[in-house]
C-alpha cells in the first residue's frame, strides 16, 4: 500500500499514526487532508536506523548523534529530532526553514515496517487536527478508519496508555531547543 502511494493507520513507538511514503508529495497531501490540518504545520517521519536517517538530512550535527546514542542507552521516552537541511523528501513535508522532524523508531512493528519499506514513513497522530491523539486502536475516530487505504492489524487489541514523543530542535550550530517534553 505504501509503495502505491496509499495512506495507512499503524501503531508506532508512541501513539497510533497516520502514515504514507514520506517521499510522495501526493500521499503527504492526502495525510494533511485526512487530518484536516494546515500544510504549514510539519509532520513527523519515522525511520528504522541511523543510516536511514542520514538519507534525509544533508548533514546530521554531532550533537544529534550524541543525543541519539544517549537515548538508546537510557531507554528514554521516544524522541523526535527536528534537523536542518532536509533532502530526498516530498517538498510539502519539509518545513519552510528547510527542516524535518525525524525519529528512529525502536518499536518492533513500526521499525520492521520502515525497514521493509526502505524509506521514511510519515507518522502523524491518528486524529483530526486539534482532537486528542489515538493512544490505542479503539481510540481512532470512524471517519479516519474510512478515510485511509489500509489499517494495520498489529496491536489492535492493546489497551494501555501511550503518549506522543518528546520533540527536540537541533541546529547545525549546536543550539538545542526542547519543543515538547
Amino acid at each position: 500500500m505504501l509503495r502505491r502511494g496509499g495512506v495507512i493507520l499503524y501503531p508506532t513507538d508512541t501513539v497510533w499514526g497516520i502514515g504514507c511514503d514520506a517521499t510522495n508529495a501526493e500521499a503527504v497531501r492526502r495525510v494533511y487532508d485526512i487530518k484536516q490540518r494546515d500544510d504549514s504545520k510539519a509532520l513527523i517521519c519515522l525511520v528504522d536506523s541511523d543510516a536511514r536517517l542520514q538519507r534525509y538530512v544533508r548533514q546530521v550535527p554531532d550533537v544529534a548523534w550524541q543525543l541519539i546514542d544517549s537515548l538508546k542507552d537510557s531507554g528514554a521516552k521516544p524522541t523526535t529530532l527536528i534537523l536542518d537541511g532536509a533532502v530526498n523528501l516530498a517538498p510539502n513535508l519539509v518545513a519552510d526553514d528547510g527542516s524535518i522532524a525525524l525519529r528512529i523508531t525502536s518499536e518492533l512493528f513500526s521499525r520492521e515496517l520502515c525497514y521493509r519499506f526502505q524509506k521514511a514513513i510519515v507518522s502523524t497522530s491518528a486524529n483530526i487536527s486539534g482532537q486528542p491523539a489515538a493512544q490505542n486502536y479503539c481510540d481512532i475516530a470512524p471517519e479516519l478508519l474510512e478515510a485511509v487505504d489500509y489499517v494495520c492489524w498489529s496491536r489492535r487489541q492493546e489497551h494501555k496508555p501511550h503518549q506522543p514523543s518528546s520533540i527536540i530542535r537541533l541546529r547545525q550550530d549546536g543550539q538545542v531547543e526542547i519543543i515538547r517534553k
